[in-house]
């Protein structure tokens, strides 16, 4: 299939990509730099989401993962320019789904006003393109994570102090990875059939952690 995914230089836009192309995919990266990425089926773009969008014809398979968490472009960047993408890439007969990269804030609130924001528009978003993508037999659903291993909490990673007191607020004690992510996300797209409409929580049960007192 041909596979179109934003925010491919790093962190889980790069691991979908990898999972993609892994898999016998035909992939199309956007990005705002430079590719790790060599194969014969990989196509590089630098292209800012937020400013004009190269003509692709005929993408089956979208993933809108690009983002940032803070600065005066959050909303802009997260849920504008994800809805762009989307409006022009999704919408036409060969489409077979789209992934949204959402975040457990999109539930909860919790990080920076505009990021949670953003997010939470992003589920909306998500919920009406499944309504649209009906009628051509397609999926849109959503990934919501939690703490993952990504460049974009490196700051995180690098103190032990601040690593602990995150997994701790986890009932695994652990982050997600970018493969993990990656293999939900070739899920919903090339396996699942069924699910649509749907915001998936990958926080090793961040928000369910809870201490009962009796």
């Amino acid at each position: 299939m041909k596979v179109l995914i934003t925010g491919t230089s790093r962190g889980i836009g790069l691991a979908c990509a990898l999972k993609y192309l892994d898999t016998g995919h035909e992939v199309i990266g956007f990005d705002i730099e430079d590719s790790q990425i060599e194969s014969p089926s990989y196509t590089h773009m630098k292209v800012d989401i937020k400013g004009g969008l190269p003509h692709i014809e005929d993408v089956e398979i979208l993933v809108n993962n690009a983002g940032i968490q803070e600065g005066d472009s959050v909303i802009d960047t997260n849920l504008k320019a994800t809805i762009s993408v989307t409006e022009k890439y999704a919408f036409q007969e060969k489409i077979h789904s789209v992934v949204f990269m959402a975040s457990s804030s999109a539930s909860n609130g919790a990080e920076f006003p505009e990021y949670a924001a953003s997010k939470g528009g992003v589920v909306a978003y998500m919920k009406n393109t499944a309504l649209r993508l009906s009628k051509y037999g397609a999926t849109s659903n959503s990934i919501s994570a939690g703490g993952v291993y990504t460049p974009l909490n490196k700051h995180i990673m690098d103190n032990p102090v601040l690593m602990e007191q995150c997994l701790n607020e986890t009932l695994l004690h652990r982050w997600a990875s970018p493969n993990e992510i990656a293999d939900f996300c070739y899920y919903l797209t090339n396996v699942n059939k069924s699910m649509t409409g749907q915001d998936i929580l990958i926080d090793n049960g961040e928000q369910l952690k809870s201490n009962f007192i009796w």
